[in-house]
């Protein structure tokens, strides 16, 4: 139903191809896609439904990909003002996997799989392997969370059907990580960046050098990270570390993903339709500009996402990629409009203090924002490791880093921080997304 090219010889694997579609042929599969899956949401869900009775839109109006601007988003709370089945499409008898997110703000978001919409899932989710340069025969050690996190499985699935060997680990237990990692003779690691910047760190103090293993691709995801980052595991570890981005609202991880180039990431735009807006008035922004994605499901069975709001903030990337495919591309997602801080009138992302953290070279790659506020004044400190020989060292010299890291900090910024010098560990370590953010500020 979703593949389009079955030529023996193809040079890629077959499942990836549809990335090197001609432009005209994408095009018409995705308006096709869209008026069926407009048509589909419209007869099955009821919110969606009254929506487009409201603004007195029918499927049949859609006649172009820009008539997409005028239907109704989606956000968040959708999901949860819903729960759990009320955004659903197929009956549960239809319905073959639940996923939920852990719902530490409130209600857990659900999301449904159909048969067709897990093989989907693994499709793009071969696309994200290849593109990434991995190949059938590497030994995939994925870290991501099995269970109701929508990472594990969708990276198991994906590696499983390129032929890659999967090893399902799952995250935690640092110390056997390495072990497999080394034992196992694993070329691929899948995890937050963050989590594998924390095995980077216990490998060195068991004595066990990544860059000595067969180890030579990172597929990382589910949290924002800098080109800093990537070039701090890169330099430490001997591997390529690749970008993935994904949403259990949309598919899970498969949504786009980095090539080779490492020039910003392509998205599957044959399952899912990307546009930009302005996140202040909702309105589809010039392509190149930055603002929030928004994503339509183009082939969603059991939950169609129509013009979802991701919140995360980004920008096309209008040059054709030197890798050819044919799939626009994003520029990394770095923040997200609600992860945004609002610092003495500053709007600030956590994104900005990493980067300027990792500009300079007596930073660890592990810190914390910490927000409270004293005398009607917002204050920010920023706890950050550094190597231990500085705290042995005369006072001065510890004082002249946490200078140089104050500067960075105000110069990217605009703000004058607190800056907290810690012994390496000192900071706790996360075993899936970092919590890099402490606001005190509304505690009484």
């Amino acid at each position: 139903m979703f593949s389009y090219w079955h030529d023996a010889d193809c040079p890629v694997h077959p499942a990836s191809a549809p990335d090197y579609m001609p432009l005209a042929q994408l095009r018409r599969v995705q308006l096709h896609r869209l008026k069926a899956v407009v048509t589909r949401a419209y007869e099955k869900v009821d919110l969606f439904r009254r929506r487009m009775d409201e603004r007195k839109l029918k499927p049949e109006h859609l006649k172009t990909l820009d008539d997409a601007a005028k239907l109704p988003f989606t956000v968040k709370t959708d999901l949860r003002d819903t729960y759990p089945f009320g955004l659903f499409a197929s009956p549960l008898s239809e319905v073959v996997r639940l996923h939920a997110s852990s719902g530490t703000t409130g209600k857990p978001i659900v999301v449904a799989y159909t048969r067709d919409d897990v093989r989907v899932w693994a499709e793009v989710m071969v696309r994200t392997f290849a593109a990434c340069g991995v190949r059938q025969g590497d030994v995939v050690q994925n870290a991501y969370g099995y269970g109701l996190f929508t990472g594990g499985l969708g990276a198991h699935y994906g590696a499983e059907a390129l032929g890659a060997t999967v090893i399902p680990v799952s995250g935690g237990n640092t110390d056997r990580q390495i072990m497999i990692m080394r034992d196992f003779s694993s070329t691929v690691f899948c995890a937050t960046p963050s989590y594998f910047l924390h095995i980077i760190e216990r490998a060195s103090e068991m004595g066990v050098d990544l860059r000595e293993l067969p180890l030579r691709v990172g597929v990382f995801g589910a949290e924002p990270w800098t080109q800093p980052m990537r070039e701090r595991i890169e330099r430490d570890s001997g591997i390529q570390a690749y970008d993935i981005y994904g949403l259990s609202e949309i598919i899970g991880p498969g949504v786009a993903s980095e090539c080779e180039v490492q020039a910003g990431l392509h998205v599957f735009e044959d399952h899912f339709y990307p546009e930009i807006i302005n996140p202040e008035t909702g309105e589809v922004i010039p392509e190149g500009e930055e603002g929030e994605l928004v994503l339509t499901t183009l082939s969603k069975q059991a939950i169609p996402m129509i013009r979802y709001r991701t919140r995360d903030i980004t920008r096309f990337v209008s040059e054709p990629c030197e890798c050819g495919r044919t799939l626009r591309r994003i520029r990394r997602v770095g923040a997200r409009s609600d992860d945004m801080l609002i610092v003495r009138g500053v709007n600030v992302f956590p994104s900005q203090v990493e980067a300027a953290l990792l500009s300079v070279e007596s930073a660890l790659p592990h810190y914390q924002i910490v927000l409270t506020r004293a005398h009607d004044l917002d204050q920010m400190q920023v706890q950050v490791e550094v190597p231990k020989e500085h705290f042995t060292d005369k006072v001065s010299s510890l004082e002249n880093v946490r200078k140089k890291i104050g500067h960075a900090v105000e110069s990217t910024v605009g703000i004058r921080a607190e800056i907290v010098l810690v012994e390496p560990h000192t900071l706790e370590r996360s075993q899936g997304k970092a919590k890099r953010v402490i606001d005190k500020r509304e505690l009484k």
